[in-house]
């Protein structure tokens, strides 16, 4: 399946007047880098992560059945599906696992979703999810591999091109990968798309060096966003042709880039929202002298004790 930039135009113009355009914020040097760096600032999004995109390009684009919608998730796809469905009039069910930030499921049921709690592991919500479409009707809402969400995901790329126009590189955080899929399909052939994975869950670079999608053990600080065990045949089929590699951190460069931006900028992130910077950070990718990095921080749910905890 090729996603294709009309595709992503197509879904910017029916998406744009239920979404925020996030600012971009280019620094002229930052970071420990001496050439410019671009803030895309997609923590600002509804409900706090890029995922409200696809989850209003979905929704707008199939038709809604009278069960409502339903979706698993770590937390920020189901505070999107959750957020999207209570915009439109339409009735949300999300399934949770046990690993979910009481801040992640806070935010779902104060957009008006019922929430289901159960598994360890999101494979396990998501085993419970499927069951009860098929046995409600219910319009499933995928939260990376699905066309219409990775589509809807690309308008982040769409966006970030057209406030920072001359990028050389851009940096994405990797859970499932149907952001990093969107962005790829974006700026494929132009810009240089760099993957940014933790070293304990790391399903998008062990596909690409696998040569087709597999599963990995979860287990990182960042589990609840970026800890999707298998990409999916659609994400990997984009992303072998559009991303040129996943640079892999540490869970402790991606705590470091929570507590910089929040001592520094006073942002606030979850790990996944900063797993991109801490590439930059930690040299898990560096970029040449003068190249003109992107930066994503795509997520802002985070548990404010967790992020006391980290930035002192």
């Amino acid at each position: 399946m090729i996603i294709t930039r009309a595709a992503i135009q197509d879904a910017h113009s029916r998406i744009a007047p239920h979404i925020r355009r996030t600012p971009s914020w280019t620094l002229p040097a930052a970071f420990g880098h001496d050439g410019p760096v671009s803030l895309k600032l997609e923590f600002l999004q509804h409900a706090g992560s890029f995922k409200t995109r696809g989850a209003f390009n979905t929704l707008l684009s199939q038709p809604a059945t009278a069960a409502g919608v339903a979706a698993a998730s770590g937390g920020n796809h189901g505070a999107a599906v959750a957020y999207a469905a209570r915009q439109l009039g339409m009735k949300a069910r999300i399934f949770v696992p046990e690993i979910s930030s009481p801040a992640k499921i806070a935010v779902i049921r104060s957009h008006g979703a019922d929430v289901v709690i159960g598994g360890a592991r999101y494979a396990d919500a998501q085993e419970a999810c499927d069951l009860y479409v098929a046995e409600s009707g219910a319009l499933r809402v995928h939260p990376f591999g699905a066309e219409s969400t990775i589509i809807g995901q690309g308008t982040v790329g769409l966006e970030w091109e057209q406030d920072a126009p001359a990028l050389d590189t851009v940096l994405v955080a990797v859970g499932g990968g149907g952001l990093i899929s969107g962005i790829a399909s974006w700026w494929k052939d132009r810009v240089k798309v760099v993957g940014v994975e933790p070293e304990g869950s790391r399903a998008l670079h062990a596909a690409l060096e696998a040569g087709r999608p597999v599963d990995v053990d979860v287990d990182s600080v960042a589990a609840d966003s970026l800890g999707a065990r298998n990409t999916g045949d659609l994400v990997y089929s984009v992303c072998r042709e559009a991303v040129d590699h996943v640079a892999l951190v540490q869970d402790a460069a991606i705590r470091e880039a929570q507590a910089l931006l929040w001592r520094g900028w006073r942002i606030a992130t979850e790990p996944g929202g900063a797993a991109a910077l801490a590439a930059l950070l930690s040299g898990a990718y560096r970029p040449k002298a003068g190249e003109r990095v992107g930066v994503l921080l795509c997520g802002a749910n985070v548990d404010l004790a967790s992020l006391k905890d980290v930035a002192g």
